[in-house]
């Protein structure tokens, strides 16, 4: 059976890429990404070809080649020569831009839109693949008071219409017409700790099926719209419920098998308060550490606020943790005994100082915790200085950023996560492995979508376009 053919656009290190991959039922057959390292860890783990565009104006893209160069000057039309399925990726849209024009003219609201996403349209209209996956930042969906977002889903459903719209932002390089257009048959900020994510992370997802393969058929597109729904929004998981945590996927065990590691690291937190002697330490005390019962599971069912449980239910969520740590290749093994070529599992070197704060700041507190003592720092954002904690789904892992905003360990003797740490967080296989340096690694993982999550999506999609063979 052939495989689905997959183009990656603004590919970055291939996180969405990987979770179809890992599927089985589809291959990458062209990625493009301006940025060379993350290219090059493209190249490492897909096997594609590297290639640069050089100074050349433009560059045709080719089958089988992971394509370091701006999207602007590729030219899409040489795939025409082999059957794109889907077309995935995550155009920038910070340059949208909404301008209301004068009352006395009535022009009403124009939408300039960001050239980065007018190519990732182009790609759409010149392979014309039978569905496209496009992921974005949540705050996409209400930027601009909804507007950008609204523009973005009516070009993709009326292409035919609006394209001639989106050309105006790219000039006239393409005379290829277009489709009627897409139906929208999955638009939605996902949870991804609904998928098994260990990680509180959000995405706009968007799904989009060529319209002639649906038909005419109301009660087919109704079905397909219901699957992606339920599949991409975690139906039949116990994630949503029972999140997977960081000390999961770092120990390489499901919970009730971690209680004395659990234990230890809690205990390191004992007396903290008192070290802080801030009212807020001491409130801490007495609204946390006060009501940790040093059980794992009861703390994990505490702190997750899960009210209603059972415990044939809780065995059931605890089996599907196991399973997916076996899907991930974590299961029996630690990250802290992986010592992976790429050396993306090196503890980075920090300061005495920034080791001395975070000894004062337990798991799940952040800078502000330690606001009034010598060991404080001037921050605006809870993020900074923020400690995961092990049995709470970790804060989002970020790609930038200095100044207290690396993302910490729950355990007191250690600062900053590894990337390879980070990686886990992200559910990227440990043979995985990256190119750049360690903040070019650090930003590849924290900017790639989880490929759990995107397997997730994948799978959904390639049901669907199977049943739209028949």
């Amino acid at each position: 059976m052939r495989k689905l053919a997959v183009v990656s656009l603004f590919s970055g290190a291939g996180g969405l890429d990987l979770g179809f991959v890992q599927t089985g039922f589809y291959e990458v057959v062209f990625a493009n990404d301006i940025l060379a390292p993350a290219m090059q860890t493209f190249s490492r783990n897909f096997g594609l070809k590297q290639t640069s565009c050089g100074g050349e104006r433009g560059v045709e893209a080719s089958p089988g080649v992971a394509l370091i160069c701006s999207v602007e000057r590729v030219e899409f039309a040489p795939l025409r020569d082999i059957e794109v399925d889907v077309v995935v990726g995550g155009p920038p849209c910070q340059d949208f831009s909404i301008v209301r024009g004068p009352e006395n003219k009535r022009k009403g609201i124009e939408v300039r839109r960001g050239r980065l996403y007018a190519h990732f349209v182009r790609a759409l209209v010149t392979l014309k693949p039978k569905a496209f996956v496009f992921e974005n930042v949540p705050g996409l969906v209400n930027a601009n008071k909804g507007i950008a977002y609204k523009a973005i889903i009516e070009d993709f459903s009326r292409l035919n219409i609006r394209w001639e719209e989106v050309r105006k932002v790219i000039g006239n390089g393409v005379t290829r017409s277009p489709e009627e257009g897409y139906e929208i048959v999955f638009s939605r900020v996902v949870d991804f700790t609904r998928l098994g994510v260990p990680q509180m992370r959000e995405r706009l997802i968007i799904v989009g099926i060529r319209r002639d393969l649906l038909g005419k058929d109301p009660a087919r597109l109704w079905e397909v719209k219901r699957l992606l729904d339920y599949k991409i929004g975690g139906g039949g998981l116990l994630f949503r419920k029972y999140p997977l945590t960081p000390i999961e996927v770092f120990e390489g065990r499901e919970l009730p098998e971690l209680q004395e590691i659990y234990y230890k690291v809690m205990k390191e937190y004992e007396d903290v308060w008192s070290e802080v002697g801030t009212p807020r330490a001491f409130e801490w005390k007495l609204k946390v550490w006060d009501r940790l019962a040093f059980n794992i599971v009861e703390d994990y069912l505490h702190l997750n606020d899960i009210r209603a449980w059972s415990k044939e239910e809780l065995e059931r969520a605890f089996e599907e943790h196991k399973r997916v740590l076996e899907e991930l290749g974590y299961y029996g093994k630690p990250v802290k005994n992986l010592n992976p070529p790429d050396g993306s599992n090196r503890v980075p070197k920090e300061s005495f100082e920034v080791l001395e704060r975070l000894k004062r700041i337990p798991p799940g507190e952040n800078h502000e915790f330690v606001k009034g003592t010598r060991w404080e720092v001037k921050g605006l954002m809870s993020n900074i200085y923020r400690r995961a904690h092990p049995i709470i789904p970790a804060p989002t892992v970020i790609a930038y950023g200095g100044g207290g905003t690396w993302g910490y360990h729950y355990e007191r003797s250690r600062g900053m996560l590894t990337n390879r740490e980070r990686a886990r967080l992200q559910t990227f296989p440990d043979g995985f492995l990256f190119v750049g340096t360690w903040q070019q690694v650090r930003a590849q993982i924290g900017e790639a979508v989880p490929p759990l999550a995107s397997k997730v999506i994948a799978e959904a999609l390639a049901r669907v376009l199977k049943s739209l063979e028949y």
